[in-house]
């Protein structure tokens, strides 16, 4: 059963993955939502660029096409850890994509079938209420979904002793680098640190890397540290030559992996990485926000609260958060990652397993 007669339409803050999956579930269904975002061209956030078989089959629930969207089809897991390397078969077929053709295709679907996009910026999030610098935006229900970042009033918790951060770079096309990385996502594995490599629709890759402050502090700077890994790791440095002299490097801080919304506010329905922060060597980020977007959304038009739904999302998402950070906190253990390494490499079953495990 729909809800009937809203104050006002659904508010959606953030015009990413979850906003617009949220955005396309709700117009389809005469809703007419408002989705507000602070920038009106479509950007190229740090975080995402690979999708998962499962969430390609969400995406094309929602009617955009990735193979469409030019994105690179992914077949195989390639792990890499001090001299030692593995690879497994990915369970069906996955693809790299860049955040702003996947995010211009979604922005593009959501107002084809029927959304509205303001452009303003959030100062502030109150329960029914978003404070813009433009305007106030009103409504019984507020789909939240800014990704990392934080709006003041609906905070995450970021209490760890020593954080993640994330890098990324951006290494341009090359022919010799395609035939290089091929059909893999590749994970590198170092003490304290991984980075993850995929290419993309134009055959340039994003080198992906999340550590831990402390290991950033040892060397100095993020272009320190990515040379040093370099220098420390043959198959890392063989990707790595083909950057930049002086590359651009994009960085977000203290990143609260393994965090889990298990409350909100009435009216309230936190989405993406405001729902459930998972490691981002699982490469589900993405599957996470377009899948809560989705049932947010069918929650909302079933007359279903957002309390409830966001206790039953929390639910979902607990296994593969829980088992990505588990095997995150192994990966960034020199002395772990290479035993899993050598288990992946005689039995590419388990490496397999933990893909599926590790799915929304």
């Amino acid at each position: 059963m729909c809800r009937e007669d809203p104050l006002s339409p659904p508010l959606i803050l953030g015009a990413g993955p979850a906003g617009c999956a949220a955005a396309i579930v709700l117009a389809e269904a005469g809703r007419a939502p408002i989705l507000i975002d602070r920038d009106a061209s479509v950007g190229d956030a740090l975080c995402g660029g690979f999708m998962s078989w499962q969430t390609v089959a969400n995406l094309r629930a929602l009617g955009v096409d990735a193979e469409g969207l030019g994105a690179h089809r992914v077949e195989r897991l390639a792990l890499f850890a001090g001299d030692r390397s593995a690879q497994a078969r990915l369970p069906d077929a996955a693809w790299g994509l860049s955040r702003h053709a996947l995010d211009t295709g979604l922005r593009a679907r959501a107002l084809a079938v029927g959304a509205r996009l303001e452009i303003d910026r959030a100062r502030s999030l109150v329960p029914g209420m978003i404070e813009g610098e433009r305007r106030e935006w009103q409504s019984d229900a507020i789909f939240l979904a800014t990704g990392k970042h934080d709006v003041r009033g609906e905070s995450r918790p970021r209490e760890a002793a020593d954080p993640a951060l994330g890098l990324r770079v951006r290494l341009p096309g090359h022919p010799d680098f395609a035939s290089l990385i091929g059909d893999a996502i590749e994970l590198h594995l170092f003490d304290g640190a991984y980075a993850g490599i995929v290419l993309q629709e134009d055959g340039s890759a994003n080198v992906c890397l999340a550590l831990r402050k402390s290991r950033l502090a040892r060397e100095g700077g993020p272009l320190d540290l990515l040379n040093a890994l370099a220098e420390r790791h043959p198959a890392f440095a063989e990707r790595w030559r083909y950057a930049p002299d002086n590359p651009v490097i994009d960085t977000i801080g203290s990143v609260p992996y393994g965090w889990i919304a298990d409350g909100t506010d009435p009216g309230l329905y936190r989405l993406g990485d405001q729902a459930a922060v998972i490691p981002s060597l699982a490469g589900e980020g993405m599957g996470i926000a377009i899948a809560s977007g989705q049932s947010a959304a069918q929650a909302y038009l079933e007359g279903k609260g957002a309390t409830d739904w966001q206790r039953e999302f929390s639910r979902r998402a607990a296994r593969p958060v829980t088992i990505a950070e588990a095997i995150w906190k192994a990966a960034e253990t020199p002395a772990l990652a290479k035993f899993g390494l050598s288990a992946a490499a005689m039995l590419p079953a388990l490496a397999t397993m933990a893909m599926r495990a590790s799915r929304i």
